[in-house]
């Protein structure tokens, strides 16, 4: 799922403050602590030999995030592909691959467990 920050519904405008809310923006139902995360990727970034090795080769992690730069593809097990730009916020569902298309800055909120298990996954990859 993907929002432009400009389709997100203003729920409240004052001078000097634009609040704005997108309701139903994924579900967190059975998952424990949530980690803030900051990635810097360089475009060409792909993720798909370094979820090589997990439940179908893909991040079995949910994802919600902003994007403050660049732009980013993800696809899903069923082949489907959806880009996010500069300004969007973003669910990715469990089961997808990510390709960086154009350097890139985001901002994300995961489940802790799950996701770091991603990431010792990815760090194993690399480190041989």
């Amino acid at each position: 799922m993907r929002v432009a920050k400009d389709n997100v519904n203003v729920r409240m405008e004052i001078p000097g403050a634009v609040i704005r809310q997108q309701m139903e923006f994924g579900d967190v139902s059975g998952y424990d602590k949530i980690s803030g995360e900051c990635f810097t990727l360089s475009a060409g970034v792909d993720t798909t030999p370094l979820f090589q090795g997990l439940e179908g080769d893909l991040c079995q992690c949910p994802h919600w995030g902003f994007v403050l730069r660049g732009q980013i593809t993800t696809t899903d097990a069923k082949g489907l592909k959806e880009t996010v730009n500069a300004n969007d916020l973003f669910y990715w569902p469990p089961g997808h691959n990510v390709k960086v298309d154009a350097d890139a800055e985001i901002v994300m909120f995961s489940p802790q467990r799950e996701h770091s298990h991603v990431i010792d996954h990815m760090i194993e990859k690399v480190s041989g």
